[in-house]
């Protein structure tokens, strides 16, 4: 557009003060959205330089006296902090300077700690030189404004809580992920509301869900079965985020916390779609007072707390104009596994419906809108049904096969329906 302002003010087209207003409008866009593969190189290249230090360093490890090691293992560190505080007074506003020297501090922290440990034979677990490692590097995301560090942190504390609550024998608590979340979601606040379309934002809107689905997890002890409705309450408050999200959003960019709120949730269903499921449910179920005192059900009931009150919020924002079954399934869950723990199969046809109902919503709305997406999406949830059906049903063969004949068609006949609407609406 620059380029042809010259052209425009010789024709007349526009004004001198036209034209001043709108370069700099474009300088002022193109200093708040640098050059992205800058900054990616930059990253990269903080992050092979503080590979290769460590490299040249280790071949020649053992022959160094301890003082040397010592001075070496803090030389990448005390680098990383020159270089972020020539930044910070220098080169305040250039995201790649900030990213680059913030990912390679970041990466020093790591070292010294390890090298340090090693030299004077400190103790410890992979779990505690995570955790210090990550404590340690907090600060560096708000004092460098460092999006890609807030990255590695999330991932760093993630590991932490996997390590700790999964992989770890005899399994112990990761309860400090949580506050460390916590932390971070200022920062994540403060990046969504001033650079929404920077795709630092669209990363963070994928690692911190996928980051809470991992280590929600680690919760669980003795009685594991009740992190299903805390998982059905969590991919409820995702849902609610996101579909809030995508009400007010400026681009075409689909919602991270929409589809794993929206399809988290449908897949989880299928998990409780198997009658031996309820079966075993019903047969080793403590009594109901037990549940009451575990801290599984102090998970779900912040949760189921959290997703009532973005319900509420919804309800409040849309006026309850439209019902949509999606915004209950987390409640429905909750009378499910109350129906399931006396006993009767209904728990097991319920959630079946519950599949059902969504696949039939999901392919209406597909027709409704005439997109393909969304009404091979309906379908193929049904035919999962059907398909999972098939393994633990006692119908014939020649009723399982009219079945599969009759999706087929549906398939076929209701993409060639589509197809043909859109060439009847572009004549």
């Amino acid at each position: 557009m620059i380029k042809y302002l010259p052209e425009l003010l010789k024709e007349n087209i526009i004004s001198q003060d036209v034209a001043d207003r709108i370069s700099g409008y474009y300088q002022t866009k193109n200093e708040q959205n640098p050059n992205r593969l800058f900054i990616v190189f930059g990253i990269l290249g903080a992050f092979l330089v503080g590979l290769g230090l460590i490299l040249i360093i280790a071949h020649n490890w053992d022959e160094l006296s301890r003082p040397v090691k010592s001075g070496l293992a803090f030389l990448p560190l005390i680098v990383g902090q020159v270089l972020c505080g020539y930044v910070l007074m220098k080169k305040n506003d250039n995201i790649s300077w900030q990213e680059g020297t913030s990912t390679f501090l970041f990466f020093a922290i790591g070292a010294s700690i390890s090298l340090i440990s090693q030299i004077y034979n400190i103790s410890g677990n992979l779990s505690t030189f995570i955790l210090t490692w990550m404590l340690l590097s907090l600060p560096l995301i708000y004092i460098m404004r460092s999006s890609f560090t807030s990255l590695l942190f999330i991932s760093g504390i993630t590991y932490y809580a996997c390590n700790t609550g999964y992989w770890t024998y005899p399994y112990e608590d990761a309860y400090l992920y949580w506050p460390l979340m916590l932390l971070i979601v200022p920062y994540y606040i403060l990046l969504t509301r001033k650079k929404a379309e920077s795709n630092f934002v669209v990363f963070h809107d994928w690692i911190i869900p996928l980051s809470l689905i991992i280590s929600l997890g680690t919760i669980a002890k003795n009685h594991s079965v009740l992190m299903y409705i805390a998982y059905f309450n969590l991919l409820g408050v995702f849902y609610f985020i996101g579909d809030a999200k995508k009400i007010k959003a400026t681009s075409q960019r689909t919602s991270s916390y929409y589809v794993l709120g929206y399809f988290g949730t449908i897949i989880l269903l299928f998990f409780l779609s198997f009658e031996h499921f309820w079966t075993n449910f019903y047969l080793n179920s403590p009594p109901a007072v037990v549940y009451l005192y575990s801290r599984e059900f102090y998970a779900s009931l912040i949760l189921f707390v959290l997703a009532l009150v973005f319900l509420v919020r919804k309800s409040k924002r849309t006026g309850n104009q439209t019902f949509n079954l999606m915004d209950f399934i987390f409640m429905i869950i909750i009378i499910t596994f109350i129906i399931g723990y006396s006993g009767t199969s209904f728990s097991f046809i319920l959630i079946n419906l519950l599949i059902l109902s969504t696949g039939i919503t999901i392919l209406l709305n597909g027709a409704k809108t005439n997109h393909l997406g969304l009404l091979n999406i309906g379908l193929l949830i049904i035919t999962a049904l059907v398909g999972y059906r098939f393994f633990d049903t006692d119908l014939s063969f020649l009723t399982r096969g009219i079945l599969f004949i009759i999706l087929g068609v549906g398939f076929f006949y209701s993409n060639y329906w589509i197809l043909n609407k859109r060439k009847v609406n572009e004549k």
